[in-house]
């Protein structure tokens, strides 16, 4: 069964009842096709459905909690093809080692994240409150930032944010003091 919830995570499957409802325009009765975005997040919340179904007993999405998202997430890093060294490996924190190890393949830490992000949208599109979404509780988010970590420091790749450029502001005027003036103001918040 697990090669089937991974066949459906990856190539999509319309085996399962929970699709979100089609949407369909009044004036014209073909169905538009989905965007890729649509797409991914149907099947993705199919595939989840399919693991929930699969679980020892059976766990309805009405009963559905953060602790079944968590485990969700582990089940599928046996599918992962990200190599995240363990910290006895020669290779950790090196980012292009030059032999293989024996580290395991785990999902990228932003595939991840971005599977939370459309499974928490197509929860609450397919009737689930925003306040008992369990996609979107802070343990997912801790759990993330952990795995972001690890992999940071596992494969040598700093995660750095980017720097916001500082924005300039020019004051419209029409006389050419005016433009001097605009032309240090300018110059002034470049440097601030």
């Amino acid at each position: 069964m697990s090669s089937q919830i991974h066949q459906d995570l990856h190539h999509g499957s319309s085996s399962s009842n929970s699709q979100p409802p089609s949407k369909s325009n009044n004036h014209d009765h073909q169905q538009q096709p989905l965007s890729r975005y649509e797409s991914q997040k149907r099947r993705d919340w199919n595939t989840f459905g399919q693991y929930l179904k699969t679980q020892n007993p059976p766990v309805p999405l009405s009963n559905c909690n953060f602790n079944h998202v968590l485990d969700f997430l582990r089940y599928l890093d046996q599918f992962g093809k990200t190599k995240v060294h363990s910290q006895d490996c020669i290779f950790f924190g090196q980012p292009t080692p030059p032999a293989p190890c024996a580290c395991p393949l785990k999902q990228a830490w932003g595939s991840l994240d971005a599977l939370i992000g459309r499974l928490r949208a197509a929860y609450e599109e397919n009737g689930g409150s925003p306040e008992t979404n369990p996609f979107a509780g802070g343990s997912i988010r801790v759990y993330l930032r952990e795995v972001k970590d690890i992999q940071q420091k596992a494969r040598g790749i700093p995660y750095k944010k980017k720097k916001k450029k500082k924005k300039s502001y020019q004051i419209k005027g029409s006389s050419s003091s005016s433009t001097q003036t605009q032309q240090s103001a300018y110059v002034n918040q470049q440097d601030s």
